[in-house]
Formats: structure tokens, C-alpha cells, sequence
């Protein structure tokens, strides 16, 4: 498209023409799962229509077409990425066995006195994983912590100054795993930075792009990662998928994480012996429809453009962050301003619990998520059980904006007889 047209996009998915009651769809749960457009919801039923067979096992036509169909959606990766090869692509069931992966291979460098970083804005996915391994090795677990800004830009951002005063990298690191872009504050981190001072100790850099593959341009290479993980469905895909990138010289190293099928080479009853990357990390069977779609979810997005996408994401966020402030007692979690920020915009009213504020969005259409998101260390640093989360996509209108801001204003009178501030 020379220009993004948003109405347009909108046509594509069929979900968004349902209604809630007598009220459209207003969806804005983008960060939790994206919306599917109706060529990858066509890509899935065609290949179980036509293609359905296991990969690199059957000696016949429709094993071949479905072998080619998922390798083609890790060269399909590799491309969108900027990788270097397809072999640097790993296919898993989600972003979480992705990170799995990751800390349980790496963990086997690991010992007591090595160290392992990583915020106190993960998702689960990234803390859970490297505290069993710490556990396991005697590794020790460390944080970066987040500022306490008020001035709407600096608030819930990772506080830079303090990790260098703590000395929290140094020369017993050995892994640094962060999010690219957080869930909760949608705040964006800056990994090339933080990358290059891993890379100084010789640590290894991991990131957690699950939120930003989907919202703007990655590329691998300039993001200084060693390995990345990201997942499908939040990236107009299917569930079920998620997707690991690593330097294949590192994926060589590192040892299998599951065993079974498809990742040895030769196996007997005394030992085994494992393939080469990237099936040594593929156990079993694979998800091999998902990753035949996700190649058309990658061309949806690549058609649209990753940057036309970037800046509507930009745009509808703002305009979504001008609304949530026009509400009186709504507070907003994280900067209030677009600088360095994605589309995941969490916030708080006084003495209305997050679950309430979402079933009364839901009673007049607008779907948004309560809870502590999958982050609650993030919630616990900032002083609150839980939030309720707000996050929109390519697809995303000021409509929807509009509504949520009309439910959400209905929702706070109702429960505190607060008046609005009037629109900026």
C-alpha cells in the first residue's frame, strides 16, 4: 500500500465485523493475541486441506509439500528477521519454550559465581526460566531495576544509571536476558546499547521481542542479539508457534533441550549422537501448519510494510494515551509520552479493581485485559496487585479508541462519581 489505510486493513479480518451485544467490536487485547487476517486463517485450512502430512519423515508427494511448506516458513523467518541463514531459525510451540530453550541450554555454561541479568519488567517467560536454572547451577539471578520518572517520558524505563553504579554487568555475567519492548509499560529498552556492554564481558545477549516483532521493524543484526525469541500469534499468525533466532555458531554449541525424533542423527542403545542446528532443537513433530501460515502472516505484514505499521502503531497509541488522560482518576503506568514506546498502555483506578474495570469495558464492547499481565514483579515494584492493560494493532481506529474512552469514562462514574476532564 503507497499509504496505511486502517479501513482497509480492517476489512481483512473477519473477527472485527462481529458485534458484543448491540455494540461493534472494539478490540484492544492486541498485546495478549493479534487478530488473524482471512488469507492466514485461508493459508491454515489449505494446508490441512490439501498439504497434511509429517515433515522429512513420508516418502511421498504430500510429505514432500508439507517438508517444504515449513522449511519455507523458516526461510520466510530468517528473511523478515534479517538472518543470515535459515539454520539460524528455531520452531517451537511459544515464545515461553522458546526462552526455555534458551536458559536451559545456556545453563549448561554455568556455574556458581557466574551471573545472569535481567529486569524487573519481564514477562514470566523471562524470569521463571532463569531462576530454575540458577537454582540448578548455583548461578546467581540479578535485575535491572526501573526509574521512578514523573515527567510522562522517563517513568518505567530501565534505570540505566543505577545498573552501571551497581555494576550489575561485569565480568562474572554470562547471560543478559531482556525484553525488547515491555508487555506492561510498553516501554522500549534499549538492547543495542545494553548488548554491546554484554558483548564487552563476553556475555551472551538475549531478547525477548515478543511485543516488537509484531509492532515495528527488528533486525537481528542491528540489535546486537545473540538469540531472539518471538511468537506468531501476536504477529496476525496462528497460535501454537513460536520462533527462535540465534547465531549459528552459538546454536552449534549449545546442547539438544529435548529428545526424540528429528534431532539425532543416529541413535543406539549405548548413545546418541545429535543434527545440526536448527533441527537438533526440534524434537518430534513439529508445528508444521502453523509455520506454513506464518509465511503468509509475514507477507500480510511485509505487504502492509513494518514501518507504515510503526508509525500507525505510533499514532493510534498517542492518541490512545491523549484519551486516557482526559478520564480524572485514571493513572497511567509508564511514560505518557510516544519516546520510546510500543502499543501496550496499562493503567490504574483508585480503588476499582482491574477485573471490574474489564467486565464493564466488556458490557459495552471493548475488549481489554485485566490483571498483572504475566508481569507481576513489574506491579509489585510499582505498588499495585494488578492493572488493566490496553494495546492496539495495525488494525487499530480512533473509534475504538473512542469507545474505550466513553466505556472507561462510564466506568469511573459508576464507580467513584468522578466527572471527565475534557478531551485535549
Amino acid at each position: 500500500m503507497s499509504t496505511f489505510d486502517v479501513e482497509r486493513v480492517r476489512a481483512d479480518f473477519p473477527i472485527l465485523q462481529r458485534t458484543v451485544g448491540d455494540r461493534p467490536l472494539a478490540y484492544l487485547d492486541s498485546a495478549n493475541t493479534s487478530q488473524k487476517p482471512q488469507v492466514v486463517i485461508d493459508a491454515i485450512a489449505e494446508h490441512y486441506g490439501q498439504h497434511n502430512a509429517n515433515v522429512a519423515r513420508a516418502m511421498h508427494v504430500l510429505g514432500a509439500e508439507a517438508t517444504e511448506a515449513f522449511e519455507n516458513g523458516r526461510r520466510r523467518v530468517a528473511q523478515f528477521l534479517g538472518a543470515a541463514r535459515p539454520e539460524e531459525v528455531v520452531f517451537t510451540k511459544n515464545a515461553s519454550e522458546a526462552l526455555n530453550l534458551c536458559a536451559n541450554t545456556l545453563g549448561s555454561r554455568l556455574g556458581p559465581g557466574d551471573e545472569i541479568v535481567i529486569s524487573v519488567m519481564e514477562h514470566h517467560s523471562n524470569i521463571v526460566p532463569w531462576q530454575l536454572v540458577a537454582e540448578r547451577t548455583g548461578a546467581t539471578l540479578r535485575w535491572f531495576d526501573i526509574t521512578d520518572g514523573s515527567d510522562g517520558r522517563e517513568a518505567g524505563r530501565l534505570d540505566l544509571e543505577a545498573a552501571e553504579r551497581d555494576g550489575l554487568i561485569n565480568e562474572r555475567t554470562k547471560v543478559v536476558s531482556l525484553t525488547h519492548c515491555s508487555n506492561v509499560v510498553g516501554t522500549i529498552n534499549p538492547i543495542r546499547k545494553i548488548a554491546d556492554q554484554a558483548h564487552a564481558v563476553g556475555a551472551i545477549m538475549v531478547v525477548d521481542a515478543s511485543q516488537s516483532v509484531p509492532q515495528m521493524p527488528v533486525s537481528v543484526t542491528e540489535l546486537g542479539a545473540d538469540l531472539l525469541v518471538f511468537t506468531a500469534h501476536k504477529a496476525v499468525g496462528p497460535t501454537g508457534l513460536g520462533l527462535l533466532w540465534g547465531r549459528h555458531d552459538l546454536l552449534s554449541e549449545l546442547p539438544p533441550f529435548l529428545g526424540g525424533g528429528e534431532m539425532i542423527e543416529i541413535v543406539r542403545m549405548s548413545g546418541s549422537t545429535f543434527a545440526p542446528p536448527p533441527h537438533r532443537f526440534e524434537a518430534g513433530t513439529p508445528p508444521i501448519a502453523q509455520a506454513a501460515a506464518f509465511t503468509t502472516s509475514l507477507d500480510y505484514l511485509d505487504a502492509l510494510g513494518m514501518d507504515a505499521i510503526a508509525t500507525h502503531e505510533r499514532q493510534i497509541t498517542e492518541y490512545l494515551l491523549q484519551g486516557l488522560q482526559s478520564i480524572d482518576g485514571v493513572h497511567i503506568l509508564g511514560p505518557t509520552q510516544m519516546v520510546d514506546r510500543g502499543g501496550a498502555v496499562s493503567f490504574t483506578i483508585a480503588d476499582v479493581h482491574p477485573h471490574d474495570v474489564s467486565q464493564m469495558m466488556d458490557a459495552r464492547g471493548v475488549a481489554v485485559r485485566g490483571g498483572h499481565h504475566c508481569a507481576r514483579p513489574l506491579h509489585e515494584r510499582l505498588g499495585i496487585q494488578s492493572s488493566t492493560r490496553a494495546s492496539s494493532y495495525l488494525y487499530t481506529t480512533r473509534a475504538d479508541v473512542d469507545a474505550l474512552v466513553e466505556a472507561l469514562t462510564w466506568t469511573v462514574d459508576f464507580f467513584t462519581g468522578r466527572a471527565r476532564k475534557g478531551r485535549a
